[in-house]
């Protein structure tokens, strides 16, 4: 049987194709996932099992190394470096996030969830599904489950903080995210916007008299050698999103694909499960450290928050749809 030229070559084409697609599908990835937590913290734990997992059922065939502690830079170096290609995962606060994607922040509205079965139901419902609309929108991956950091906790080196006019001039450390700035601001505090990798120094050479954390990081982090007070204000909760860059997220063939974020999204339900056991026992702990532990109320807190204006400008900010979402699982904030 003969064959032209150019019968041979489109033949020829025709194979290279195929054994193109047999190599990639032998294609090992070897991926890096970031954060800004220390190894001990529940997160870096179910992390280390999850990618276990996912190189065993992979086949070996994806690879991810971790780099905790902002062993590779600063939250906003890494959210640079997701974007870039640089990181193939990160996990992110969402407020730090909306310095990127302004309706991450609503899930951190101050005093809006009075309590878990509240955050779950909005964040694994349609106000979770709204915001990993507009993290796609901004061009990154955002897993099914956000992961937990928790209520956060108000603590200084000066003083306890039992209302909201204990916050007026207080110096008080705040991520880098203008949600943050804002509502300290409407408490009168002085917020100074620093990365978590320098927290500890600068309460330490109190730039900062205070910060703000959940009970775990407190604890993970050993702010508690540098901080007195612990004020128990739950006024926001945190989580983390687990992130990847698009470019990493669509190299990987559809089966692998669904295999790591089956693995990604059961350890961060398991780590939900972690933080809520740690810190059911780290009140104990943290005061056999030394910390002293008052109680608040949100009442004067959300008093002043609505005076102040707060809840009404980030209604405007966030329009509508999403605040609708919101007051769905809060009740009515402004």
């Amino acid at each position: 049987m003969a064959f032209t030229r150019r019968e041979f070559l489109a033949g020829s084409g025709a194979l290279a194709l195929g054994l193109g697609g047999i190599a990639a599908a032998d294609e090992v990835f070897n991926y890096k996932y970031a954060n800004n937590l220390p190894v001990t913290h529940p997160m870096n734990i179910r992390a280390r099992e999850m990618a276990a997992a996912i190189h065993r059922d992979t086949k070996g065939r994806v690879n991810i190394q971790i780099f905790p502690n902002n062993q590779l830079g600063s939250d906003t170096d890494m959210l640079t470096q997701l974007r870039a290609g640089g990181i193939d995962f990160f996990t992110l606060s969402g407020l730090i996030l909306s310095t990127l994607v302004p309706a991450a922040a609503i899930t951190g509205i101050g005093f809006a969830f009075p309590n878990y079965d509240a955050v779950w139901k909005a964040l694994d419902g349609d106000l979770g599904g709204y915001v990993r609309g507009q993290i796609d929108k901004a061009g990154l991956v955002p897993m099914d489950r956000i992961w937990d950091n928790g209520f956060r906790e108000i603590t200084s080196s000066t003083k306890p903080i039992r209302t909201a006019a204990d916050l007026k001039d207080f110096k008080i450390r705040v991520p880098v995210s203008p949600l943050w700035t804002s509502m300290f601001q409407a408490f009168g505090s002085a917020p100074t916007s620093i990365n978590f990798s320098d927290v500890y120094s600068a309460l330490q050479t109190k730039l900062v008299d205070g910060e703000e954390n959940p009970l775990a990081i407190i604890s993970t982090a050993k702010l508690y050698e540098v901080q007195k007070y612990c004020s128990l204000t739950n006024h926001m909760w945190d989580g983390f999103w687990f992130l990847a860059n698009r470019d990493s997220w669509n190299r990987l063939p559809a089966d692998l694909r669904a295999i790591v974020a089956k693995h990604i999204n059961a350890a961060g339900m398991q780590e939900r499960a972690d933080v809520a056991a740690l810190n059911a026992g780290l009140q104990t702990q943290l005061t056999a450290k030394g910390m002293v532990f008052n109680t608040t109320s949100p009442d004067t807190f959300r008093a002043q928050l609505r005076k102040a204006g707060f809840y009404a400008h980030w209604k405007d900010k966030f329009g509508a749809e999403a605040w609708g979402l919101l007051e769905r699982a809060s009740g009515r904030l402004a």
